[in-house]
C-alpha cells in the first residue's frame, strides 16, 4: 500500500482504478485517502484498539482539505486510543443512509416482489438492531449475536442475513467499510425441516381424480392446476399466463422469478391449454376486463381440492416438485431439471437429489426382499 504525505496537489493528482485502492499518509499513522472506482475520495482512519480493527471516515475530499483532514482523523485516533467516543463523522455513513442507498442501487433490478420483502425485513428485523450505528464500527460479533437473536424466528433470520450482506458490500463500494470486512460472509443458516412435499403416485393418482370430478363445475381452476403438474411452473406464471406466450409447441414468458425463460410443453399440457375457450388476451381473464386472474385466485379451490384428494399438506408450489420428482426418476439429470423448472443456478436444482436418495433405499428394500425371497 502506498505511503506519502498527502496534499491537496497530490490527492486532486489521484486516479480512480477498476477497484478501491488506499494510500496512507506520512506524517499521521492510521491516516490515508481511499480512490473509489467512481473517481470519488474519502479521508480515513483506521487502527486497532484491544484487538479489533476499527475504520472510520473523516470526510471527502471534496468536503474538506487534506490539512483539515488530518487535523480531524489526529483528534479521532487519540479518542479511540483513550477509550472515548470519537469525534462525529459525516451522517451518510450512519448504517441507516448506507441501507437506503443500498436499496436504491439494487433495488433496480429486484422484482417488486423482491424488493417489497426485502424492505421489510430491513424494517421489521434489520433496522430495530442497527439504525444509528456507525456502518463501518458492525463487526462480526455483533452480526453473530443478531442472527443468534432472531432464532426463535429462523425463516426470518434466514432471509434478513442476505439482505444485510447486500448492505454490507454497498458500504465497501461506497467506500465506508475496509475491502473484504464484510461481516456476513460465513454466517451459516438455520437448519430447518424442508418444507418440500413429493406426492406417492397414489396421491396423485387420488389428485387426477378430484381434478376429473370438478371439471365441469370449475373448468378454469382445473385446467390451472393441471398446467402446474404438467409444466412444473410456478404459480404467478400460470396464473397470469397470455395466449401470444403460447406457440411452437412451447411457452415463451416474458417474465418469471429468474427473467424470460422457455417451457417446453408436453403433449398432455398442450392438450390442456389447446381445450380452453379463448375469450380474451389472458388464458385465464380476471372477473374485472383487461387483466389476468388474481394469484389468490387458485387458494380456494385448491383448499377444497387437496382436502378431498387426502392431501392436507400438499401446497400448489408442491406441484413443481412433483413434476421435478417424475422427471428424477425417469433418469433426467440435474442440468436437465433445472431448465425444465427455470432455475438459474444448479444449486437450487440438488435440493431434488434427497428425494434420490428416498428412491434409492426404496429401490434397495425391494431388492432385497426379491433376493430374500429367492
Amino acid at each position: 500500500m502506498a505511503t506519502v504525505t498527502l496534499t491537496d496537489a497530490r490527492i486532486r493528482a489521484l486516479r480512480p482504478r477498476r477497484s478501491a485502492h488506499d494510500i496512507r499518509d506520512a506524517k499521521l499513522k492510521g491516516f490515508g485517502v481511499r480512490v473509489l472506482p467512481s473517481g470519488r475520495k474519502r479521508f480515513f482512519i483506521h487502527c486497532q484498539r484491544d484487538g479489533e480493527r476499527i475504520w472510520r471516515i473523516v470526510g471527502g475530499a471534496d468536503d474538506v482539505s487534506a490539512g483539515e483532514a488530518r487535523s480531524r482523523a489526529a483528534a479521532m485516533l487519540a479518542a479511540i486510543r483513550r477509550g472515548r467516543p470519537a469525534p462525529s463523522t459525516p451522517e451518510d455513513t450512519v448504517f441507516e443512509a448506507v441501507a437506503e442507498a443500498a436499496f436504491r442501487r439494487h433495488g433496480r433490478s429486484w422484482k417488486p416482489g423482491t424488493l417489497k420483502v426485502n424492505r421489510s425485513y430491513l424494517r421489521s428485523q434489520i433496522l430495530p438492531r442497527f439504525a444509528g450505528r456507525q456502518v463501518a464500527d458492525i463487526n462480526r460479533r455483533d452480526v453473530v449475536r443478531w442472527f443468534a437473536s432472531l432464532r426463535a424466528t429462523p425463516v426470518a433470520a434466514d432471509r434478513s442475513v442476505p439482505v444485510l450482506s447486500v448492505i454490507m458490500r454497498e458500504a465497501e463500494r461506497m467506500g465506508f467499510r475496509e475491502e473484504g470486512s464484510n461481516p456476513c460472509l460465513g454466517i451459516r443458516r438455520y437448519r430447518r425441516k424442508g418444507r418440500e412435499r413429493f406426492l406417492s403416485d397414489a396421491e396423485v393418482r387420488s389428485l387426477a381424480c378430484c381434478l376429473d370430478a370438478h371439471e365441469s363445475e370449475r373448468p378454469l381452476s382445473v385446467a390451472a392446476v393441471r398446467l402446474l403438474l404438467l409444466t412444473g411452473c410456478r404459480k404467478s406464471e400460470i396464473v397470469t399466463l397470455r395466449w401470444a406466450d403460447y406457440r411452437e409447441g412451447a411457452l415463451f414468458l416474458r417474465d418469471s422469478k429468474t427473467g424470460p425463460r422457455t417451457v417446453w410443453l408436453s403433449r398432455s399440457a398442450r392438450d390442456v391449454l389447446d381445450g380452453i375457450r379463448r375469450t380474451s388476451t389472458w388464458v385465464f381473464p380476471g372477473r374485472k376486463r383487461g387483466g389476468p386472474r388474481s394469484r389468490g385466485w387458485l387458494d380456494s379451490f385448491w383448499s377444497g381440492a387437496r382436502a378431498e384428494a387426502g392431501l392436507g399438506d400438499v401446497r400448489l408450489h408442491d406441484l413443481r416438485h412433483v413434476y421435478a420428482s417424475i422427471a428424477l426418476r425417469q433418469g433426467e439429470s440435474v442440468l436437465a431439471i433445472g431448465r425444465l423448472l427455470g432455475h438459474r443456478s444448479a444449486e437450487t436444482t440438488l435440493k431434488y437429489t434427497h428425494h434420490a436418495d428416498s428412491m434409492a433405499a426404496e429401490a434397495a428394500a425391494i431388492v432385497g426382499a426379491v433376493l430374500a425371497e429367492g
